[in-house]
């Protein structure tokens, strides 16, 4: 409800209005004059239609200031969503980020390991080889202590005959 000095500003200045209206120079003199209930009819009307526009004003308060909060709440949702979508991207692109960074250690690590695999390979395969010719080195040595040795021959060569 509006405070009383309203009320009574908006029946005043109605009255003022109604009394100037009947004083007016011209017209019939008895109708002119107003009755205490018409008087008080006028302000009961001035009154409610004040109240109406009070009421009508406030109505339109309430649904502007309804529209802002419902903005609002679309706007922190659309901030959050949009918060949500970019760490959602961040995350993918560090996984992505990830994945390349793995792949190009290994393309760059699979050239080593071939290489290492080549050394190690031809290392074992001098190993071998010499480790064949050392036994095959002790297998003659072996055979050569295991030979009869046959006493020298020597032969006399006799003149004559």
């Amino acid at each position: 409800m509006p405070p009383p000095s309203v009320l009574a500003a908006a029946v005043s200045c109605l009255l003022a209005a109604g009394a100037l209206s009947g004083c007016g120079g011209g017209g019939a003199g008895a109708g002119a004059l107003q009755t205490p209930a018409q008087s008080e009819e006028a302000s009961e009307r001035a009154e409610e239609s004040t109240k109406k526009r009070e009421e009508a004003a406030e109505s339109a308060r309430n649904r502007e200031l309804l529209s802002e909060i419902e903005a609002k709440k679309k706007e922190a949702a659309a901030e959050t969503n949009a918060k949500k979508r970019e760490a959602a991207a961040e995350a993918k692109a560090k996984k992505r980020e990830a994945e390349a960074k793995k792949k190009s250690e290994a393309a760059a690590a699979e050239p080593k390991k071939r290489e290492e695999a080549a050394r190690t390979l031809a290392q074992r395969k001098r190993e071998a080889e010499r480790k064949r010719q050392q036994e095959a080195s002790k297998k003659r040595t072996q055979e050569r202590a295991k030979a009869p040795r046959l006493p020298p021959i020597v032969t006399t060569t006799t003149a004559g005959g």
